[in-house]
């Protein structure tokens, strides 16, 4: 779709079924629809989703509850995504969400109305882990120039660190000497390419290891 005038048809054809009267260009709106004594209906064309479409389509907001606005489907690998994540910001906002399909077929992903979003206690517990867990504040001011420093890398830092003062060690040792109780399975799996395994059990730190200590230098002390 090259115009914003083709997503009309497929939802007028929409609202139509429904039975409600439409009508393109009305005021401000893009589209509005009439039934009976309803709140009328008004949705925002755009071709592609933006700040600016969610804009217009919260100011509509001050005229009519039942607000939504209207994009093409998106397609690609990203479009999962895209949808699932403008759907939940349509939820958190209180809009409606229609998507048009290639084959010109209009379909309403949420309707408009309130949102009370159940909280979840178990991501909410994995981030306060993660919280207590952070030495220090290493990302003050964003993510730092090489990336954001997690608990998990500032365990890696502390066994590459003792790695590269006394030399392949045990990775009980590095374990007792650090503090990361799990230093042994985290230098095995070596998900920064750190270390290397001298022997079974034993470790040492590689060159990757090596910068990684210059690159994130203090970043895991308090």
């Amino acid at each position: 779709m090259d115009r914003e005038s083709d997503l009309y048809p497929p939802v007028k054809a929409l609202l139509t079924r429904q039975g409600y009267d439409v009508k393109g260009e009305v005021g401000a709106a893009d589209v509005m629809a009439v039934r009976g004594d309803d709140p009328p209906v008004l949705v925002e064309l755009k071709l592609r989703f933006s700040l600016s479409l969610y804009h217009q389509a919260v100011a509509r907001m001050a005229v009519s509850d039942l607000v939504y606005i209207a994009v093409p489907k998106p397609t690609g690998k990203a479009a999962r995504r895209a949808i699932r994540d403008n759907t939940a910001l349509c939820r958190r906002l209180g809009l409606g969400l229609i998507m048009v399909a290639r084959n010109g077929v209009a379909d309403v992903h949420c309707d408009p109305g309130p949102y009370a979003p159940r909280k979840s206690r178990k991501k909410q517990g994995r981030l306060l882990r993660e919280f207590d867990r952070l030495a220090g504040d290493p990302n003050a001011g964003g993510a730092t120039r090489h990336g954001i420093v997690t608990a998990y890398r500032q365990d890696a830092l502390r066994c590459a660190a003792y790695l590269a003062e006394h030399g392949p060690s045990k990775g009980a040792q590095v374990a007792a000497a650090t503090g990361v109780a799990g230093a042994t399975r985290l230098m095995a799996s070596n998900h920064y390419g750190w270390f290397d395994r001298i022997a079974t059990g034993v470790y040492g730190v590689t060159p990757g290891g090596s910068e990684g200590l210059k690159h994130w230098a203090y970043s895991w002390e308090d």
